[in-house]
């Protein structure tokens, strides 16, 4: 079997394993021209690509299928990679502290547009509560995060402000909620201030490589999704769906220690029923 053949086969076999979970086009991409990579990595790229993971997780999963078999010996494995040393999880050569930790159950998370449904919210008991705030004016952005901050003081609710983290600090927040974009601007020196304040950090991800990334700041808890279509927010990516969910949360479940998970992105009653 020539080379080209042995790819084919390869990429084939794991598409034809794992396409009743993950759905997508079936259709192989055309075979990449980099022969220095094993053909075992190339043909699990291709798969994820077929698959509907985009580039960047189609790589870190054909990076982790390369891994597993180079940790094993085991070059036909065929089963999803699930082993956070696979994909370098847990890896902080710096040394980095960990964020200040958060229940491992984090019961029903609800987002929200401003103090007054903070309020309303935290009424209900609703455990855990983000405020999503989106204005550049600083001084309604403190008021926000002020009244939102009087709505749950004295109880046991857990509230996060979603990016405006240096206001946030200085009011005395809780948690603080960040974005992938947000995230990626903050200095290690910013991330240093916000772990000396105790303060606890949520971080949203998309798909296996910004779970990757997430993961280097050891922040409290990660979200995943989006698992629905969600109106609340332009989304860069398509609709991440139950099966990928469950493969992230295996993941993430699998390493020590393991991360508080919350589910994001279009959820509601109907769809808990």
């Amino acid at each position: 079997m020539t080379h080209a053949d042995s790819h084919e086969t390869l990429a084939r076999a794991i598409l034809d394993t794992h396409r009743t979970r993950f759905g997508g086009t079936g259709i192989l991409p055309a075979a990449a021209e980099s022969p220095a990579l094993p053909v075992l990595q190339q043909a699990a790229w291709r798969a994820c690509k077929a698959l509907g993971f985009i580039d960047i997780d189609a790589t870190c999963l054909a990076q982790a299928w390369q891994a597993r078999a180079e940790r094993t010996g085991c070059t036909d494995d065929l089963s999803w990679p699930d082993q956070p040393v696979d994909f370098g999880l847990g890896r902080y050569p710096d040394g980095r502290m960990a964020f200040a930790p958060c229940p491992r159950a984090m019961g029903l998370y609800v987002v929200a547009p401003d103090a007054d449904w903070i309020a309303r919210l935290a009424g209900m008991g609703i455990p855990t509560l983000q405020l999503r705030f989106k204005s550049q004016d600083k001084a309604a952005v403190r008021a926000e995060i002020r009244n939102a901050l009087a709505a749950v003081r004295g109880t046991d609710i857990r509230l996060f402000v979603n990016d405006h983290w240096q206001i946030a600090l200085e009011e005395g927040a809780w948690g603080i909620h960040l974005g992938q974009e947000d995230l990626a601007e903050l200095s290690d020196a910013d991330l240093a201030r916000l772990r000396e304040a105790g303060v606890r950090l949520g971080v949203s991800t998309h798909g296996y490589a910004e779970m990757l990334l997430a993961d280097q700041a050891r922040p409290s808890y990660i979200a995943m999704g989006a698992v629905y279509p969600t109106t609340l927010k332009a989304m860069a990516t398509a609709p991440q769906g139950v099966a990928r969910l469950m493969a992230y949360a295996d993941l993430l479940n699998r390493q020590q220690p393991s991360y508080p998970l919350v589910a994001i992105g279009g959820i509601y009653r109907q769809r808990l029923s």
